[in-house]
């Protein structure tokens, strides 16, 4: 069964990771928005609603994960347990660790510190120019491989599984980090290779954006504990890292749904 979500009695609920009296945390589906968005006037699912519905009381988000990045999203049970989480993201006090699949073989490790204007709706008319705020990410080089197929112009093509860590949460960041360095993240629309995003939904089925958010690890905003939640990947990435033999890449405790308290 997909990790992400399940179906009881018709009706989608979500994978949840971690919950209590404060806060909870879900394993967000890759295609599903966080809340309604002008930029996506004509979607009709939200992690909100839905975990609204499910759990039987308001949630309030944490932080944002774009709609086609997949993992461990945060919502608090209150609006002052949610303030105080978005303070935990908004000061870098939390560490976040993400899975990809680029193009092109990467470095072993690098440091990508590249400031990011914000990104805005095209719709939207800014009053003035936006300034580029500081953007920081690391990343690693988990494991790497070649198909020999000819994508665009060679006659092999390479791709990379990497972790990454943001230390600055600017909208995009990972996605545009990528492209910034030209190891553009598979799957995506906006910032990557349209023949490779082709290639993989097509021919290796896997039609969507491969940026897993696979472990967050923060304090408790009530407790003071350290907690540590981890989220599996879902059918679509885990048939992609079984066929290129990357299963054993990944850290252990990302491999399926764990919480570590502290």
């Amino acid at each position: 069964m997909d990790t992400t979500k399940q179906q009881i009695d018709g009706v989608e609920t979500l994978d949840i990771l971690y919950q209590d009296d404060d806060i909870v945390a879900i394993n967000k589906p890759s295609g599903l928005l966080v809340h309604r968005s002008p930029i996506d006037r004509h979607e009709t699912r939200f992690a909100i609603q839905l975990l609204r519905d499910q759990i039987g009381q308001y949630v309030y988000p944490a932080h944002r994960l774009d709609k086609p990045t997949s993992g461990v999203l945060l919502f608090g049970l209150s609006a002052n347990v949610a303030s105080e989480l978005g303070n935990t993201f908004s000061q870098q006090r939390i560490a976040k660790s993400y899975i990809a699949v680029v193009r092109g073989h990467c470095a072993t490790e690098g440091h990508i510190d590249h400031p990011l204007t914000e990104v805005t709706d095209q719709r939207i008319v800014k009053s003035k120019a936006a300034e580029a705020q500081s953007a920081i990410t690391d990343f690693r080089l988990l494991d790497k491989f070649e198909l020999d197929v000819e994508i665009e112009t060679y006659a092999q093509s390479r791709y990379s599984l990497i972790q990454l860590q943001p230390h600055t949460g600017r909208r995009h960041q990972l996605r545009r980090h990528l492209k910034h360095i030209s190891h553009p993240i598979i799957g995506d629309a906006k910032y990557g290779r349209g023949r490779h995003n082709r290639f993989f939904a097509d021919q290796l089925e896997c039609p969507r954006l491969l940026l897993h958010a696979a472990q967050q690890s923060f304090l408790h905003p009530i407790s003071g504990k350290n907690l540590c939640i981890n989220a599996p990947v879902d059918s679509c990435f885990s048939g992609l890292l079984a066929r290129f033999n990357w299963q054993e890449a990944l850290p252990m405790e990302w491999r399926e749904k764990k919480v570590t308290k502290l």
